[in-house]
């Protein structure tokens, strides 16, 4: 009988097999470990430097070297609104009677008004006051009548007509009526504000490319823009009112001309090197 001491150990090889194949599976896992960690730091490091936002608050942090400039522009419109402002005053012993006499007339102004093409959503009442007038016989102040002023404003959207129905519109009320003020103005301003705005960028980018070429330096990420513009009120004029007596031969000559919007803005860039 054989001495089983002497039998081949039939088990060996295939326990061997298996601590070669367990070996072999922590050092592929060991591997594909550093392999994820290898690519997600490569990862990162490509996002963050492809990453706009990241590159730009770099670049326009409180300690980067940075370059303000500062554009203006202009654009002109031709006026195609006409707002006058007239007044129409009257007078009375009593304030019932000065306000019922200076409606009568502010009512043949603003009828005039309409019947010229003035829409009555474009015509309002702006003032209205009421006074009484003192005499001071031996210096004790003493009521002798009342006053009225109705301040009227019409928005004339045919500054070709204008002139005719101001000419009409005085000799309506007589000498109770004054014209106080006209100003010309555009119904949509945006059009020529935006070419201002534009224009003002504009200079504002060639500017700032001119110094950073001089200083050595290339433009980097824009890092503010500001708009620095202010709107543009329409502009008054006194208009002195022809007569009563020569209203019919009064001639009132209107021009609009042109007016000029200017924008500014200001740009901040951070600095390179240049390349």
């Amino acid at each position: 009988m054989p001495d089983e001491r002497d039998a081949p150990d039939l088990l060996e090889p295939a326990t061997a097999g298996r601590g070669r194949h367990r070996s072999g599976r922590v050092l592929l896992a060991v591997a594909v470990g550093l392999a994820v960690v290898i690519a997600g730091v490569a990862l990162g490091l490509t996002v963050s430097r492809s990453d706009p936002v990241s590159s730009r608050q770099a670049s326009c942090g409180p300690t980067a070297p940075k370059l303000s400039v500062v554009g203006t522009g202009q654009a002109t419109v031709t006026p195609d609104t006409l707002t006058v402002v007239v007044q129409v005053d009257a007078g009375g012993s009593s304030a019932s009677v000065a306000l019922a006499t200076d409606n009568t007339e502010a009512a043949g102004a603003l009828t005039t008004f309409e019947a010229g093409g003035v829409q009555a959503k474009d015509i309002t009442t702006s003032g209205l006051s009421l006074q009484p007038q003192y005499a001071y016989p031996k210096g004790i102040p003493t009521v002798t009548g009342y006053e009225v002023n109705n301040t009227v404003t019409a928005t004339l959207r045919d500054i070709s007509k204008s002139g005719a129905i101001i000419d009409a519109v005085v000799g309506s009320a007589g000498n109770a009526l004054q014209i106080e003020s006209i100003g010309f103005s555009s119904a949509d301003p945006s059009i020529a504000q935006n070419q201002a705005r534009a224009r003002a960028a504009a200079q504002a980018v060639t500017h700032a490319r001119a110094l950073a070429r001089a200083a050595g330096r290339s433009l980097g990420p824009v890092c503010s823009l500001t708009d620095q513009s202010q709107a543009v009120e329409p502009g008054f004029d006194q208009l002195a009112a022809p007569s009563a007596g020569n209203a019919s031969e009064a001639s009132v000559p209107i021009s609009s001309g042109q007016q000029t919007q200017t924008a500014q803005v200001s740009l901040v860039y951070s600095l390179e090197r240049a390349g």
